[in-house]
C-alpha cells in the first residue's frame, strides 16, 4: 500500500515547524526600530513625544509628593542638603523623561547582547531543523492497510499539534514586541516618578519589568533551541522509536 500521503503530512508539519522556528530565531535579537521596517517604531516615537508632556506635568507632582513626605517641618527646607537631594531627584527624572526612549533602546541592546550570547552557547539555529528520517519513512512505506489506520490518526493529530505549536511559538515572539512598544510609548509617565524620593520605587519597578520583557527571548530562544535539538535527536536515532511496534510489521 502506498503511504506517501502520511509521509507528505509529516513533511508538511515539519516544514511549518522549521519555517516558524527560523522566523522566530530571526526576531529574537531584532531591535524594535527594525521590526516591520520601522513603521511601528515611528508611531511609538510619536506617542512617546505626546506622553512626554504628561511626564513633565507629573514631575512637579511627584516632586511635591517627595518633598512633603520626607519633610518633618518647614525647617527642613532651610537645610541645603535637603533641597539639593530633591533637586537631584528632579534633574534625574527630567533627564529620564526627556531621553527615556533612548534609555529603553539602550537597555534592549544590552539584553539583546545577552540573548545573542545565550543563543550562541547552544548552537543557534544551526542543526535545529527537523526532518523525517529515511528509516521512519521506509517503515511507513511498509505498513499494511489495517495498520495504517491508527498510524493515519496519530499522524493527523501530530501534524495538527505541531502546526498549532509552531504558530503559538511565533505569536509569543510577536506578543513580546507588542509589550516592548507599550513600555517605550508610556515610559515618560512611569519614569517621571523618579522625581520624588518616595515614588521612585514605581520607576524602578517599571525598569525591572521592562528588562524582564527584554530577557524573555533568552528563555524563549534557549528553550525552543533545546527542544528542537532534542526532537531532532529522537528522530535521527537508528531505531525508529516513533513508530509503534504494531506498525512495524510486514505488509498485509
Amino acid at each position: 500500500m502506498d503511504n506517501n500521503w502520511i509521509i507528505d503530512n509529516l513533511n508538511y508539519a515539519f516544514g511549518v515547524w522549521n519555517d516558524k522556528l527560523t522566523e522566530m530565531w530571526s526576531l529574537l535579537t531584532q531591535s524594535p526600530q527594525a521590526f516591520k521596517g520601522g513603521t511601528i517604531w515611528q508611531t511609538i516615537q510619536t506617542v512617546n513625544g505626546a506622553m512626554q508632556g504628561i511626564g513633565y506635568g507629573l514631575l512637579v507632582l511627584f516632586l511635591a509628593i517627595g518633598i512633603f513626605r520626607s519633610s518633618a517641618s518647614f525647617r527642613d527646607f532651610q537645610r541645603p542638603e535637603h533641597v539639593l537631594r530633591h533637586f537631584m531627584y528632579f534633574v534625574m527624572a527630567k533627564l529620564a523623561v526627556t531621553y527615556g526612549i533612548d534609555l529603553m533602546v539602550d537597555i534592549f541592546a544590552v539584553c539583546a547582547g545577552i540573548i545573542s550570547t545565550a543563543a550562541g552557547s547552544v548552537g543557534g539555529i544551526d542543526g535545529a531543523a527537523v526532518s523525517l528520517p529515511a528509516e521512519m519513512a521506509a517503515a511507513i512505506e511498509d505498513v499494511g492497510f489495517l495498520a495504517s489506520i491508527p498510524l493515519w490518526l496519530v499522524t493527523l493529530l501530530g501534524c495538527l499539534l505541531i502546526t498549532v505549536l509552531a504558530f503559538l511559538m511565533i505569536l509569543t515572539v510577536y506578543g513580546r514586541f507588542f509589550k516592548l512598544y507599550l513600555y517605550a510609548a508610556l515610559s515618560p509617565v512611569a519614569l517621571a516618578s523618579f522625581a520624588g524620593e518616595g515614588t521612585s520605587q514605581m520607576g524602578r519597578a517599571f525598569l525591572k519589568s521592562y528588562m524582564g520583557v527584554c530577557l524573555e527571548n533568552t528563555v524563549i530562544g534557549t528553550a525552543f533551541r533545546m527542544n528542537a535539538g532534542a526532537l531532532r535527536v529522537n528522530l535521527d536515532v537508528g531505531e525508529v522509536r516513533s513508530v509503534p511496534a504494531s506498525v512495524r510489521i510486514s505488509p498485509i
